[in-house]
């Protein structure tokens, strides 16, 4: 909140002055981004529903964070980087569950995207912990 407030303090100060509305934009962004404003995107999906989703649905393949058809291919957090087309983040998580790739299908008819979004939020963070 104390950011907000400085950041508010901030750009009503720089709206006072006879300054043109494009630079002020230009620093109200950089004064966003200094004070770490909106610089971390959020977590979209739930982990619990995630783990959930993923279960009944992921599992059978991916057991453990492991992969049955393309063992070296797994959720582990090194392979996530190395494999998974524009690394290893939600949104590409929600790409492959989505659309499928090479022997994974598309669930993207399966389930619907808060669904997809939980499994993508519930990947993510078990890759961080590790999985079991």
């Amino acid at each position: 909140k104390m950011k907000f407030t400085l950041f508010a303090s901030l750009l009503a100060t720089a709206a006072a002055f006879s300054v043109n509305k494009a630079d002020i934009q230009k620093a109200a962004v950089a004064g966003a981004i200094s004070f770490g404003i909106a610089v971390q995107p959020a977590l979209a999906g739930d982990v619990g529903n995630g783990e959930t989703v993923f279960n009944a649905n992921c599992a059978a393949c991916h057991a453990g964070g492991q992969n049955v058809i393309m063992p070296e291919k797994t959720l582990e957090k090194e392979a996530l980087e190395q494999y998974l087309t524009g690394g290893r983040n939600e949104k590409s998580v929600i790409t492959q569950v989505t659309n499928g790739k090479n022997a994974m299908p598309s669930f993207g008819g399966r389930l619907d995207d808060d669904a997809i979004a939980d499994v993508a939020a519930y990947v993510i963070a078990t890759s961080e912990a590790g999985w079991d």
